[in-house]
């Protein structure tokens, strides 16, 4: 159960482009690599998932408690030869004065040996200060090594080698050299999607090869294998009980939509719903199912097609006005609404939400948020009280000029949402949100869904 956590003194320091690297790596050195990610995310999951074969499974303080992380982390990496964690953001980097649920707090539950991954272009000696503030701010931190990233050429890598020996008790494990060939491409919400990059297994294949080249994957697994195994840790029971005749779930899959978290598709599963992916862009219509959830992704790149496959569209709305279960996140509410507008174009969209969405240059909705849910909720309720919810949204969409019938499913606690105050559009049988869902820290979406749609079905 060896592992290690991979972090980085600031964001866009390539932690991500490491992580890829060794992960497919180390995959075809013939190790089960389990991957994770700390926070909310999904673009950097699908690339590790890529990347190792394996499901990423994100780790999150806002939505998990500290003894459901651990469960989890003990859970995958029991089935796995080593674990690699990325961070978000920076290794220190928190809200919270005292730096709770940063990097370094996860770290240390998860006692997890740190690499710190260095941004270097432009540095020179002044590496040194940096490593050793990193090094003394927060002694309980095991900081086990550091690879040097973007370095200029053989001169400036020998150089902040050298510095680093004399000044820091830090190993050096890797020298990458800048090399803008092997980066992925980036766009208005992060990284280009694996489920939608054309060249994905080439980005991929390139990364591992200057890894396998620049880093001293030997003194790497060293580290990862001195780590303490983690407590074993029972995992929580399934929060879904298969109450009911098998349900088929249409799952929307492919370069326009993509954003799912793998745990919950497995609760999903758990709950006897049988998933059927489909796709809103190249099918032409949707498959024959109980119910439809319409996860998140990026479907304002895709939106030429999107208008373009008129059957599609219109097997969705008449799916929805006969009364049948939707569940949409953020692109999914976006593709439901009449048109969608980007850089000056417009296309026409689902239609069964009267709503425009506008594409704009600064992000409209970013973060966690709380939600309360309100007495309109269309699910089945937890408890007597209206549940408060811990989710994220990450949207530079703005719905406008929307229905002024809508009713809400959620009044926004902390966050954006719909309109500022609310989210979860309720329509019928339709529940479509900005906000993303986990079903973990309490909040049994999966199970809370399945059971609306057998409620929509008569069971």
């Amino acid at each position: 159960m060896a592992h290690l956590y991979l972090a980085a003194p600031q964001k866009s320091s390539g932690k991500t482009t490491l992580t890829i690297g060794l992960c497919r790596e180390w995959r075809n050195r013939g190790l089960v690599v389990q991957p994770f990610k700390k926070g909310p995310d999904f673009i950097d999951p699908l690339w590790l998932t890529q990347a190792a074969g394996r499901a990423c499974f994100n780790l999150d303080f806002h939505t998990m408690d500290r003894a459901e992380i651990a469960a989890a982390f003990s859970d995958e990496l029991g089935t796995a030869d080593l674990g690699l964690i990325e961070g978000n953001v920076g290794l220190f980097d928190s809200t919270d004065l005292a730096g709770a649920n940063s990097n370094a707090e996860l770290a240390k539950q998860l006692r997890a040996p740190v690499i710190l991954v260095v941004n270097c272009h432009g540095m020179a000696r002044g590496i040194a200060p940096l490593l050793l503030g990193y090094r003394a701010f927060d002694p309980q931190l095991h900081l086990a090594g550091v690879v040097l990233n973007r370095v200029g050429g053989t001169r400036h890598g020998d150089n902040l080698v050298r510095v680093v020996e004399h000044y820091t008790d830090l190993p050096v494990l890797g020298v990458l050299h800048r090399d803008d060939g092997i980066g992925i491409e980036e766009r208005h919400l992060g990284l280009m999607p694996s489920n939608e990059a054309a060249g994905a297994e080439a980005w991929i294949e390139g990364i591992r090869r200057r890894i396998a080249e620049q880093v001293d994957l030997e003194r790497l697994i060293a580290i990862a294998e001195q780590a303490p195994r983690p407590d074993p840790v029972a995992p929580p029971a399934s929060r879904v009980a298969c109450d009911g005749a098998p349900l088929r779930i249409g799952i929307a899959r492919d370069a326009a939509f993509g954003f799912y978290y793998p745990d919950d598709l497995r609760a999903l599963a758990a709950g006897g719903a049988e998933l059927v992916s489909f796709s809103p862009v190249a099918d032409a219509e949707p498959p024959d199912v109980d119910a439809l959830f319409l996860g998140g992704g990026f479907p304002e790149c895709r939106m030429a097609e999107l208008e373009a496959n008129r059957s599609m569209r219109q097997g969705i709305a008449e799916f929805i006005a006969d009364g049948g279960p939707v569940y949409a996140e953020c692109g999914g509410l976006m593709y439901l609404c009449e048109g969608m507008s980007w850089n000056g174009e417009r296309r026409a969209m689902v239609g069964a939400l009267k709503a425009e969405i506008e594409m704009r240059p600064r992000p409209q909705g970013r973060g966690y948020v709380r939600l309360r849910e309100t007495a309109d909720f269309p699910w089945p309720r937890l408890t007597p009280r209206p549940a408060e919810i811990a989710a994220h949204e990450f949207h530079h969409s703005a719905v406008v000029r929307p229905d002024p019938s809508w009713t809400y499913g959620y009044d926004i606690l902390r966050g954006t949402g719909v309109d500022g105050a609310h989210d979860g559009i309720v329509q019928g049988n339709l529940l479509a949100c900005y906000s993303h869902l986990r079903d973990v820290g309490g909040n049994g979406w999966t199970g809370r869904f399945l059971a609306h749609v057998r409620r929509c079905l008569g069971e």
